[in-house]
């Protein structure tokens, strides 16, 4: 949000109202796309539970919880199963280990969810997984390991379709997700003269191509780090984002 900070509402204000007048909306004009609530162990709920009022039965019943009552807004540039696998590595580390519910069902939750992320997920695990998350959270002893499937559990509810993306088409529709993305210099916008992007590669991934003049990136030796993508003066808007990574022309 634009105005970040504590901020204490009466029971019963939406997420709307509290987003997009108390915190004054999504900052660089970005679009919404879900609202992460209740801490590490909070579902993540879509636009359209923007009108949900914030209470403990509303939130729950959505899939989310009032929980420690932190609040975390994302936009359009978020991907939603790597929020979901980024909570349920925290909760995985955090079980204490004593149920086997939550000190296995975690572990083999967050391996499939890794997997996704490095485009190596099938889509029978997804019904697999949301039975498992049910299973922990009605086998598990405390509230940690009854809430840790709240992210995954919610995500698949409401961002089912880029579960599928990740999985069948082996692309992240938010260009967050290293092994399913590739950065690539357009040859038309690139200036022969500007070397920034040279100079702020970490990897020595960029150089100029032996018979054209403009910068190429080596896609063996990027490392996703996205500084390139940062340092390419506006005026030329010359590197690009890409999903899947099949997606880069090859070089002539």
């Amino acid at each position: 949000m634009v105005n970040t900070g504590l901020a204490e509402v009466p029971m019963g204000t939406t997420l709307r109202q509290l987003i997009f007048e108390v915190g004054s909306g999504i900052p660089n004009g970005k679009k919404f796309k879900a609202v992460q609530i209740g801490g590490p162990s909070g579902g993540c709920l879509p636009e359209s539970a923007l009108d949900l009022p914030i209470d403990f039965d509303s939130l729950t019943k959505a899939g989310a919880m009032m929980g420690s009552g932190g609040m975390i807004v994302l936009d359009e540039e978020d991907c939603m199963v790597e929020i979901a696998r980024y909570f349920l590595e925290f909760t995985q580390r955090e079980s204490c280990g004593k149920c086997t519910f939550c000190r296995l069902g975690t572990k083999q939750m967050l391996a499939v969810l890794d997997d996704i992320t490095k485009g190596k997920g099938k889509s029978n695990e997804l019904a697999a997984v949301n039975g498992l998350a049910e299973d922990i959270k009605d086998g598990s002893l405390c509230a940690l390991g009854r809430t840790a499937p709240n992210p995954i559990l919610s995500t698949l509810r409401y961002f089912g379709d880029e579960y599928e993306a990740h999985i069948k088409e082996g692309r992240c529709p938010a260009l967050m997700c290293p092994e399913l993305i590739a950065y690539y210099i357009i040859p038309d916008k690139c200036e022969r003269s500007c070397d920034a992007c040279v100079g702020t590669c970490t990897v020595e991934a960029i150089t100029s191509h032996p018979k054209k003049r403009y910068k190429i990136i080596d896609q063996e030796k990027c490392v996703k780090c996205g500084t390139c993508l940062t340092s390419c003066p506006p005026q030329y808007n010359a590197i690009v984002k890409l999903s899947p990574p099949s997606e880069v022309p090859k070089e002539k």
